[in-house]
């Protein structure tokens, strides 16, 4: 099949891995990016690494879109005519299609707060959201002061840390019994408490804001705590409204089939702005395996999108946290069945150390783990990989169980370093150009540059590929 003209409304790392991967599937029409933000495509996942200097701003560009791509910054979208398959712009031009792709990301969700301007985010009276670099850039340059932090989801949580690493004084206030309390049971949620007061961080949790006024944030207990900034961390909603008015199917997100296509067969949507029945929006790697799909669908592959197995990162310096799966925490004290699995866990309070691991037939469908940076990296290898459990348990979740895979069962496409999507491939061309140790391999493929989690497989990887005749031996 021939895709013609393609057309893509988005400009955020859906859209970017999408046209790299179409112009590589053997895409020879134009492709055309329409994208809101002035600027480069960024990785949005590595925002909270710019609050504290971590990672300078244009660390995070993406790399341009392959040669022959046109595109378009600071455009917005306002209508699709359907009929004629045109997309017509603020500006007043149009944009002609053979097939669209709706990649529209998804927007803050902001309370409603008695003291809060209309529409929630108000930066000149230091209330303010995290959705943009432009919004992780304005909180960077804000001299340490006191903080708080609204909504305790991984975005929360991670900028309250980065926050405090900048010298903030800083306040966590969550409306669940614990940070995380969607994908964490009480114990880990009790231990990830610990690791952030111990960090200095205030936590809040079952407390709501009740009114703000300039400088400081009245919770729904009377506390008052003081507030030069307020940080919205609240959630986020998928972009939605333009395929509403174009009358696509809607519900959370823009329905999408298995190749990523509308009810309009000309229409397709991936990223966040899409719901795929077995996808959870807000993840990058969901994000980036619909990307893949579609391009060797609109090249003429017979590909069909199954899903992601999906894991979540905590990205905070000195706190090894991964959750696996996509089911919510399994609630204290309840009985595991035959249906339920086998319910596998392992606590160490005075250390900060537990996992909690759902396995059925032997291989891994649900996992907490905290404290644990050697289990986290091989239990989440067998959980990507769909490899059985060995049977030592105990010596898996104590980082001591030998390998159940060898580095050649991975296959050149599996991404190692999920902050950057940095492939095993990627790492052995550039390890056999030459690049000798972290800090080389990190320059040429930016890997290890993110949340750091990847370090021990960029190393072991890249000790085991061989350099090309006349570069120097890793």
């Amino acid at each position: 099949m021939s895709a013609g003209e393609v057309l893509v409304v988005g400009n955020g790392p859906a859209a970017n891995r999408f046209v790299e991967r179409l112009y590589h599937h053997g895409h020879r029409g134009g492709v055309t990016v329409l994208g809101a933000e002035q600027g480069a495509a960024y990785n949005r996942v590595l925002l909270t690494s710019v609050l504290d200097g971590t990672l300078p701003p244009d660390a995070l560009t993406l790399p341009a879109p392959p040669p022959g791509t046109r595109l378009h910054t600071g455009v917005t979208v306002t209508r699709i005519d359907r009929e004629r398959r045109l997309v017509h712009t603020r500006d007043g031009a149009s944009h002609r299609y053979d097939t669209l792709v709706l990649a529209t990301g998804a927007r803050p969700v902001l309370p409603e707060i008695p003291g809060f301007a209309a529409g929630g985010a108000s930066p000149e009276d230091g209330v303010l959201a995290i959705r943009t670099l432009a919004d992780a850039e304005r909180v960077a340059r804000t001299p340490p002061q006191s903080a708080v932090v609204l909504g305790a989801g991984p975005l929360g949580v991670e900028a309250a840390a980065a926050l405090r690493r900048a010298g903030h004084d800083v306040a966590l206030v969550h409306r669940g019994p614990h940070p995380l309390d969607r994908r964490l049971d009480s114990v880990a949620g009790t231990l990830l408490t610990r690791r952030l007061e111990g960090m200095g961080v205030e936590v809040h949790p079952g407390r709501q804001a009740a009114e703000h006024h300039y400088g400081k944030l009245v919770l729904d207990d009377g506390m008052v705590l003081a507030a030069d900034i307020v940080l919205l961390c609240t959630g986020a909603a998928p972009e939605t409204g333009l395929a509403r008015r174009a009358g696509l199917t809607v519900r959370s997100g823009v329905v999408v089939d298995d190749v990523l296509r509308t009810d309009d067969p000309h229409i397709h949507a991936i990223g966040d702005c899409a719901e795929h029945p077995r996808d959870t929006a807000g993840h990058l790697e969901p994000a980036w395996e619909q990307a893949e799909t579609l391009a060797k669908h609109l090249t003429g592959a017979p590909v069909r999108h199954r899903g992601t197995r999906q894991v979540t990162r905590l990205r905070v310096p000195g706190i090894d946290l991964v959750q696996l799966g996509r089911g919510g925490p399994v609630a204290d004290g309840d009985d595991v069945g035959a249906d339920a699995g086998e319910l596998v866990t392992f606590t160490d309070p005075a250390r900060g150390r537990y996992a909690r691991l759902t396995l059925h037939g032997e291989r891994i469908t649900d996992a907490v783990l905290l404290g644990l940076p050697r289990a986290i990296a091989a239990v989440t290898r067998l959980y990507e990989l769909d490899l059985p459990v060995p049977s030592g348990r105990l010596e898996l979740l104590l980082g001591v169980a030998p390998a159940t895979a060898d580095d050649d069962e991975l296959p050149d496409d599996a991404v190692v370093c999920r902050c950057n999507n940095v492939t095993k491939h990627m790492l052995a061309e550039a390890c056999r150009a030459g690049a000798h140790d972290l800090p080389t391999i990190a320059a040429a493929t930016r890997a290890t540059t993110g949340c750091g989690g990847c370090t021990d497989a960029v190393r072991a990887l890249c000790g085991t590929f061989r350099p090309s005749e006349g570069t120097d031996t890793p």
